[in-house]
């Protein structure tokens, strides 16, 4: 009979050691931390920045009407700047007396600059507070180019304005026109005299009637004396070249003898002529004894 054989074995190590089953197992166990919900603190973020803003809003105005006493002072001075020709700094001054009783922060600047605009001879106001009692204005006064109708100046820009006085401005050329066309009269009168003055004329008139003639009235110069240029409707520059072509070749030895030009035809013009000075009749000689 064989002998059983009995083989022994040694126990494994390291990695085929058994793991323990059972009651007997270990578990690992996670952090405090881990296992804790994490608080949510966004909507704290959310209400937090409002109200740091409410608070140092309410602080700054706090703390403004507390120094504002100390910070508003009276104006005590009047700077008024520019290049004035027709209206004194002392009316400027007394114009906007009522404005400037008031303190540097309640200075009512926007009214102040209503009321100089409101000026005739004042084109455009600026003003400004300076720091700590000190309003500057600054001015632009108008710039008169002609007279309109009887009663009143244009600027520039075609904008009429009422001086009290216009015995000084007679020698501005007078332009005529509905209202409407304040600007339209003084952007022709602008092209016009600018065809003109080559030849050495100038306007002394120029009218646009209700019904849209144009009628022109050359000053006395060096081209000779005033004489009227009758424009109609439409196409004032392609006549007024046609005048200045018709002048050079022609018209120019016998002007003193023109007094108005009609050029209200398509292809040419008709030519006014001037009543002859009669000659004074010759005094008969007396003899003397």
């Amino acid at each position: 009979m064989q002998g059983a054989m009995v083989r022994h074995q040694q126990p494994a190590t390291g990695r085929n050691k058994p793991v323990p089953r059972g009651a007997s197992r270990m578990v690992a166990k996670e952090p405090l931390s881990a296992r804790l919900p994490k608080p949510n603190f966004s909507i704290f973020k959310r209400l937090l920045w409002p109200v740091l803003l409410v608070a140092a809003g309410f602080g700054a105005y706090e703390g403004a009407q507390r120094l504002m006493p100390y910070a508003d002072r009276p104006i005590t001075k009047i700077a008024v700047q520019g290049d004035l020709s027709y209206i004194s700094q002392q009316a400027v001054q007394q114009r906007i007396a009522p404005y400037v009783a008031a303190s540097f922060f309640t200075v009512d600047l926007a009214s102040m600059r209503t009321e100089l605009e409101q000026m005739p001879w004042i084109a455009h106001a600026e003003v400004r507070r300076v720091w700590p009692d000190e309003v500057v204005i600054r001015l632009e006064e108008q710039l008169p180019v002609a007279r309109w109708g009887e009663d009143a100046l244009l600027n520039n820009q075609g904008q009429a304005f009422t001086p009290r006085e216009l015995a000084n401005y007679e020698h501005l050329p007078q332009l005529f026109g509905p209202q409407r066309a304040q600007q339209q009269v003084m952007q022709q009168y602008q092209v016009l005299n600018q065809m003109l003055r080559p030849l050495g004329f100038s306007i002394a008139r120029l009218e646009l009637r209700e019904r849209g003639s144009w009628f022109l009235t050359t000053g006395a110069g060096s081209a000779g004396p005033g004489i009227e240029l009758l424009l109609g409707r439409d196409h004032l520059v392609e006549k007024m070249r046609r005048f200045i072509a018709i002048y050079n070749s022609t018209l120019k030895e016998q002007i003193t003898n023109i007094a108005r030009i009609d050029l209200r035809y398509a292809n040419g013009l008709a030519v006014g002529w001037r009543e002859p000075i009669a000659q004074p009749a010759a005094q008969p000689a007396v003899a003397k004894n």
